[in-house]
């Protein structure tokens, strides 16, 4: 069982995302999860760094942290040639500590280049193909692909490590799963849904599990519910909702119906550490071994103490 601290690029700037990196090593995670925007889901965020630029420099001044994306889409915003890239260098610099977590990506994020947003199906194919890409790249020389979506020619990635990062692919349902399963290392789930994971080991998938959990840490549990209707009410409109609209104006709008008793039935809140293991405790018993820690309460500092005072230790015994 490893743990990890969420790391929300459309909430923190880039100095604080890198100064909460460290202060999270010093707090017992095994790793740190950062998500990969180009926009935040709603205006009150008011961030969205590049990704790849902090997680380098978290790199730079970590030892031990474990470093993962959560998740890019490597099919629309970028090709998967430079995903392949920029993977293989931070993996390198991070001396072989990155994981590669990879989805299909939200329109709010990949409609920005110009070339629209693929539909369901689509973006499911280009995601395979970017997959196969990648793993082309990895093995070094020059490299050619003709796909339905992608295509690649010529090309090269010149620095590689001796061991590829290990891809971890997000999933939701059987067909997905079979994917992680066949062209990644892992899985990557957002729900504690235990048949994600059986549909993921009935595809022959026997790599790490990764879950978010969602948790509002804060010294009183009113305002921990109040911190997290303001920032991450977005999170309870569901998937359907999460992937298909372009911009945070329109997550504000979609979001003006959530209540207080929404978001207490999404997330855990308030200081005692009981609620947030029964949170953590699902994902748990759903079948993931790699728990990440998604803080919505409005005191980052104050959660990593609650951590470092012994809670890490109680979530990664869970396991």
């Amino acid at each position: 069982m490893q743990i990890g601290y969420k790391l929300a690029s459309e909430a923190f700037g880039p100095q604080e995302l890198i100064r909460q990196a460290v202060r999270a090593e010093q707090a017992g995670f095994d790793f740190v999860e950062m998500s990969d925007h180009y926009h935040p889901w709603l205006e009150v965020q008011g961030h969205s760094c590049f990704t790849w630029s902090a997680l380098a420099a978290i790199a730079a001044k970590t030892s031990t942290l474990g470093l993962a994306t959560g998740v890019t889409c490597p099919s629309v915003r970028y090709h998967p040639a430079i995903i392949a890239q920029a993977a293989a260098t931070l993996a390198l610099i991070s001396d072989g500590r990155f994981t590669l977590g990879v989805g299909a990506g939200e329109r709010l994020n990949e409609h920005v280049v110009g070339q629209g947003f693929p539909s369901v199906r689509g973006r499911h194919e280009r995601l395979r193909e970017a997959l196969e890409i990648i793993r082309l790249l990895w093995q070094g020389g020059y490299q050619s692909y003709e796909g339905r979506h992608l295509q690649l020619e010529d090309a090269r990635v010149w620095d590689l490590p001796e061991t590829p990062p290990v891809i971890a692919v997000a999933a939701s349902g059987r067909s997905s799963a079979a994917t992680a399963a066949e062209l990644g290392d892992g899985l990557f789930a957002t729900e504690p849904k235990s048949s994600i994971v059986a549909h993921y080991r009935e595809a022959g998938g026997q790599g790490p599990r990764y879950a978010e959990v969602p948790m509002a840490w804060a010294s009183d549990e009113e305002q921990a519910v109040r911190a997290a209707r303001e920032t991450s009410r977005w999170a309870v409109t569901g998937w359907k909702v999460m992937s298909e609209l372009p911009n945070p104006v329109n997550f504000d709008a979609a979001t003006v119906w959530v209540e207080d008793q929404h978001i207490r039935q999404q997330f855990s809140v308030g200081p005692d550490p009981e609620p947030h293991l029964a949170k953590a405790q699902a994902y748990v018993e759903a079948g993931f071994d790699h728990v990440v820690l998604q803080n919505a309460g409005p005191d980052p500092d104050g959660f990593l103490d609650f951590c470092a005072g012994g809670f890490v230790d109680r979530v990664r015994a869970l396991g």
